[in-house]
């Protein structure tokens, strides 16, 4: 399995973990419970298996992420871009798009990633 793909429900659990971290594996369940209708078992049971895939950590009770945010939304992202999109992403962005516009402010934002982009 490759090593930042989480399925639904592991990346909105990971998403409660990026956003509280580092949290006590007692409070995590309580935050499972409130946000995610977990029962402890539940939130258990994913925590230790994605403890074991190497996406978190969990010593001494504190549950802390070893992979980030922005890593497993890049590979995200390069995976849709890959796979729905033969890895074009001017296709891409065109049916993101859907015909829609954009600000003047995302388009200035866009121009600076890009020019960014092609500096390396």
């Amino acid at each position: 399995m490759e090593p930042y793909k989480l399925f639904d429900a592991e990346y909105k659990f990971t998403c409660l973990i990026w956003d509280n971290e580092p949290i006590n594996s007692t409070d995590l369940v309580k935050l499972c419970l409130a946000e995610l209708g977990w029962k402890k078992s539940t939130t258990y049971t994913v925590l230790r298996k994605l403890c074991k895939r190497g996406s978190l950590r969990n010593e001494e009770a504190t549950v802390t992420s070893i992979v980030k945010k922005e890593d497993a939304q890049k590979y995200e992202s390069q995976m849709v871009v890959e796979k729905s999109f033969n890895g074009s992403l001017p296709q891409f962005l065109t049916a993101f798009l859907g015909g829609k516009g954009i600000s003047n402010e995302e388009a200035e934002e866009l121009k600076r990633i890009i020019e960014e982009a092609t500096k390396s």
